[in-house]
Order: structure tokens, then C-alpha cells, then sequence
């Protein structure tokens, strides 16, 4: 029968285009694969890590506004210039901080507080908000979602404007391989935070800003893959095969019916 043998012929023709379609979207597009390991996957930054920390105080004049850094392995500045920039607000009355600078991969913290001024004010107002405050490369890949900025937009203002801030980071090394085999580094980081009021050894109140942060020995890692082309022509190939010895077999099915009624047919006629 001819009708029923092309109705079979244009449906797997479809259906074996369908499938054509979705396997060769698979291998067209990435995948990204994620593990988990103890290492330091960037040998070659010399203990470093870049930091990038652009924050807003609308109620501090920028000549008081100031950056201090510490760690474990002594290091100590005050008033840190490097690199940094200080944008006036509000008619100069606040201050937005942009610096760029790197710390030791060992414990510590840095601060932005009154420090590092030369007249210390009597009631610096610490309210801020804070724009970016990431670690090593910049990431943009839309598969991978992580805390590679997590305070971004933190919103202090409504708070005791005497008051000390503390936000505590718990920083993850990532890395991001691409197809191309060209690795990128970059941190993710946890955090939790406080407010207090801290009093000098003089009885004054010195609020400051403080981002004490700490390293996880845990590294995480993406990696760009693509299904092998071997497996691609694999599967295109067990698609035609699969869907024409299907057909064949209903063809064949359609084909025994068709004979068996006519003879039934022909039976009743006679």
C-alpha cells in the first residue's frame, strides 16, 4: 500500500530531524563542569591577590577618608595611596573610594577609617554603601553563577553613623578554564557582618570599616567542555539506523495487515 508506506517515510523523516536538531544543539553548545580540590591554582601571582573596592560615604569629607592594611605576615600600612582615587560628594561633604590594590594570601583585614587624616574629626559618620569589592580577575560568563561580588549594594545608611562595621570574608579561589585551555583566576567569598561601637584607649569613638578576611584551602574550578565529535557522529548515526530499522519493521507490519485483510476480504467475496 502505497499511502500508509509514505505516511511512515515523511514521519521518520521528521522525527529523525527533530532528533538531528536537539543532538546537534547539545554538541553545539558548552557545558560547564565544575570540580572541587586543595590546592593554590595561581602559583605565579607571587602570594598576591588583586582587590577591587569602590565604596561610597556620603557624609565624610574625602581628605579624612583613608585605607589601612594588615595581615599576619606584618604588614602595616596606614593611609595607603596607591592606585586609589577619591571622588567628592554631595557638594564635598562625602566621599566616594575607589582603590586597587593586593594583599598577601594570608590572613588579615583592611579597613577604610579616619586613620590615616592628620586632624582626627569628633564625630566621623562611617555610614556607607558599598559598590564592588571583588578578588583577582573579573569573571562575566553567564553558566557560572558564584559570590564573586557579595556585598555589592550593601546599603548602611539607615545605621548608627558612630557605629563600626565588620564584615567578615571567607575567600575561595577560582578558576575558570575556557575551551582555548587559557585559565583565569578569580575569588569567590562569603561573608557575614556586625555593627559596634568602638571607644579609643582615650575614650573617643573611632568607627572604621573593616574587612577581615581569611582563605579557604578548598579550590573551585569551572571548566569549559564540548561533546566530542566522535560521539556526535556516533549518535547521528544510531538516530538514522535506529529510526529505519524501526520503520522497516513497520512498514513491514503495515504491509502483512494490509495482505491479511484483503485476503479476509477476498474469503468473504467468495
Amino acid at each position: 500500500p502505497l499511502l500508509p508506506s509514505v505516511l511512515v517515510s515523511v514521519c521518520c523523516c521528521l522525527f529523525i530531524l527533530f532528533l538531528f536538531l536537539s543532538e546537534l544543539t547539545g554538541f553545539i553548545a558548552t557545558e560547564i563542569v565544575n570540580e572541587l580540590y586543595v590546592d593554590d591554582p595561581d602559583k605565579d601571582s607571587g602570594g598576591k591577590i588583586e582587590v577591587n573596592l569602590n565604596i561610597s560615604l556620603p557624609n565624610l569629607h574625602c581628605e579624612l577618608v583613608g585605607l589601612d592594611i594588615q595581615d599576619e605576615m606584618g604588614r602595616h600600612e596606614v593611609g595607603h595611596i596607591d592606585n586609589s582615587m577619591k571622588i567628592p560628594l554631595n557638594n564635598g561633604d562625602g566621599c566616594r573610594f575607589e582603590g586597587h590594590f593586593s594583599i598577601n594570601k594570608v590572613p588579615g583585614n583592611f579597613h577604610v577609617s579616619t586613620h590615616s587624616a592628620t586632624a582626627q574629626p569628633q564625630n566621623p559618620d562611617m555610614t556607607h554603601i558599598i559598590h564592588k569589592l571583588s578578588f583577582g580577575d573579573k569573571l562575566q560568563v553567564h553558566n557560572v553563577h558564584g559570590a564573586f561580588n557579595a556585598l555589592e549594594g550593601a546599603d548602611k545608611l539607615s545605621s548608627n553613623p558612630l557605629a563600626s562595621h565588620d564584615y567578615i570574608l571567607k575567600i575561595v579561589p577560582t578558576v575558570y578554564e575556557d575551551m582555548s585551555g587559557k585559565q583565569r583566576y578569580s575569588y569567590q567569598y562569603t561573608v557575614a557582618n556586625k555593627e559596634y561601637v568602638a571607644y579609643s584607649h582615650t575614650g573617643r569613638i573611632i568607627p572604621a570599616i573593616w574587612f577581615r578576611y581569611d582563605l579557604s584551602p578548598i579550590t573551585v574550578k569551572y571548566t569549559e567542555r564540548r561533546q566530542p565529535l566522535y560521539r556526535f557522529i556516533t549518535s547521528i548515526c544510531a538516530i538514522i539506523g535506529g529510526t529505519f530499522t524501526v520503520a522497516g519493521i513497520l512498514d513491514s507490519c503495515i504491509f502483512t495487515a494490509s495482505e491479511a485483510w484483503k485476503k479476509i476480504q477476498l474469503g468473504k467475496m467468495q
